[in-house]
């Protein structure tokens, strides 16, 4: 019989991260079906149509900018050791120079 298999933790901070970063990478994808969605619909008054339009590019601006903001801050959460580095030609595996 099989012990039981232990919980997979993982840290609260990272997860969220990653997370926000996917939303991030959903943000055009959304966009494009928001976009798409009055060409989809047929009997829409143009005025109405355009108002959709605007106000969804309104989100899509503001959302952004939520995600851009909880992923800076973020960035300056990090320790500044954990920061990558640029290596020196030195310590380069592949030895390029």
């Amino acid at each position: 019989m099989r012990s039981p298999r232990e919980p997979l933790f993982l840290a609260r901070r990272s997860y969220r991260r990653r997370r926000v970063e996917d939303a991030a990478r959903l943000l055009p994808l959304l966009g494009v079906v928001l976009f798409l969605l009055p060409l989809m619909v047929g009997g829409a008054i143009g005025n109405v149509r355009l108002a959709y339009v605007f106000s969804s590019w309104f989100f899509l601006i503001l959302f952004a900018m939520l995600l851009a903001r909880h992923l800076g801050r973020d960035a300056e959460q990090r320790p500044i050791g954990s920061q990558s580095k640029p290596l020196a030609p030195s310590e380069d595996p592949v030895g390029r120079r």
